[in-house]
């Protein structure tokens, strides 16, 4: 087939490629889009055409592997983005300076854990910090109940002090 053939039955498709890629798009601003970028490449891959073989087929392959390729890329893009968004946000919350009643509430709970026993701390910061209740249970040579137990203890415990000092407060 020559240029002048290929380019003319190309055009010629232009309408119908319209109404396939709205179909795809639901948007005609975006199915003129996808129609011109899959026309683009057809020209661009022109050299792939086999002779003798179905054109038509060929360029509405072209275009809906556009629309797919197009929608996986935007949604990667959108994953990216609120990925981003998400952190923008977390460092804005970071970066945010403490409020005074926030601090005093923190020095308030730092000295309701130091006034805690030994025993029930350790095992408490070192869940709060993430530590799995087996992991905690081998660092301490205590049974697993014990420290599910001594966290529980514990959280009661700052519970009660946090409430005494709100209330005195």
């Amino acid at each position: 087939m020559s240029t002048l053939e290929f380019n003319h039955q190309l055009l010629s498709l232009r309408q119908q490629l319209y109404y396939f890629a709205l179909g795809l798009t639901k948007d005609r601003e975006n199915a003129q889009d996808l129609v011109q970028e899959s026309i683009l490449r057809a020209i661009t891959f022109r050299d792939k055409f086999r002779d003798n073989t179905n054109f038509k087929a060929w360029v509405y392959t072209i275009v809906k592997n556009t629309f797919i390729n197009g929608h996986r890329r935007n949604k990667r893009t959108r994953v990216i983005m609120d990925s981003v968004e998400r952190e923008r946000e977390q460092v804005s919350r970071v970066q945010t300076p403490a409020s005074v009643e926030a601090n005093v509430k923190r020095s308030e709970i730092e000295r309701s854990l130091e006034r805690l026993d030994e025993a029930f701390r350790t095992p408490f910061l070192m869940h709060f910090e993430g530590y799995k209740y087996h992991e905690i249970a081998e660092h301490m040579g205590i049974p697993i109940g014990t420290v599910k137990s001594r966290i529980h203890q514990a959280r009661q415990r700052l519970q009660e002090s946090l409430t005494d000092n709100h209330v005195q407060n």
